[in-house]
């Protein structure tokens, strides 16, 4: 699988470019403090809306703040918190969904009803009640998040766990005497490790989204804290009169999400043909 992943990244330049542009992003976000021009809170009014210049590559916002900077500093409370809210929702999904699918009986269906009643209602509108009902904050966005999300994460790996847990070793490790931690560790994870990996990267440009639109609705990450839908909640504002405030920040979302999406139909394909070539085989 691994050669064949290879093979497939080198023959797609789009799948390099989406990886290396969310590589640079990351190390980008890391290195922020020690590369950004200047701090990303400084505000100078002398500099208010400047455009291009050697002093601000990308210009300065309504309070003269270096809009380069917030970007650089925006990739963390964007693109470093929707992953960690991603991860751990999806650490919480994947423990009730291998406790299902592995365990079945009374547990998966306790559990099963459970994810039904939260996946009746819209993931979207629900994360927007709960973080209004709970205020504004990075604290209350994770667990709106996490109070969400789990029970679609919990269904997915619930079905990939059942695809393999009829295996033959599987049922060899039961009769060999194999305890549940033993075949779950060392049997079942790793062969659904893929696709959870799959699912993480196909809604990880979803979580990006949702956390800047409600940052750009005033509900996310809270000012002075540069965070890119903030920015163009805050760009919105002159969009008539400086239409320019909008394209960074607006720009990073669209490049980072579409990486994202691009990468997860990669590893998508990638699973298709492997599976594919099992069945074959």
């Amino acid at each position: 699988m691994i050669r064949r992943l290879w093979q497939i990244l080198k023959a797609d330049c789009l799948v390099q470019l989406s990886l290396s542009l969310l590589l640079l992003v990351l190390l980008t976000g890391v290195l922020a403090p020690w590369i950004a021009p200047h701090d990303p809170l400084l505000v100078s009014w002398r500099d208010k809306y400047q455009g291009i210049s050697m002093n601000h590559l990308l210009g300065a916002d309504h309070l003269g703040r270096d809009v380069l900077s917030r970007l650089l500093f925006g990739i963390r409370s964007t693109v470093f918190v929707s992953l960690l809210a991603m991860s751990v929702t999806l650490l919480v999904g994947m423990v009730i969904g291998v406790l299902a699918g592995y365990c079945r009986g009374r547990v998966d269906a306790l559990l099963m009803r459970l994810c039904d009643v939260m996946l009746a209602f819209p993931a979207e509108v629900m994360i927007f009640a709960l973080v209004g009902m709970m205020g504004p904050g990075l604290g209350n966005i994770l667990l709106a998040v996490l109070l969400v999300k789990w029970a679609w994460y919990a269904r997915m790996i619930r079905g990939i766990v059942l695809q393999y847990s009829s295996g033959h070793y599987i049922h060899y490790a039961r009769l060999i005497g194999g305890s549940p931690r033993y075949i779950v560790l060392r049997h079942l994870l790793p062969v659904t490790a893929a696709e959870m990996a799959l699912l993480a990267t196909t809604d990880s440009g979803a979580v990006i989204l949702m956390l800047s639109a409600l940052s750009f609705l005033g509900l996310g990450v809270q000012p002075p804290t540069p965070e890119w839908g903030a920015m163009l909640g805050e760009a919105k504002n002159v969009m008539m009169t400086h239409p320019e405030q909008m394209l960074p920040a607006g720009i990073a979302i669209v490049l980072v999400v579409a990486a994202f999406n691009y990468l997860g139909d990669f590893l998508r394909d990638v699973l298709d043909v492997t599976h594919d070539s099992g069945k074959r085989e």
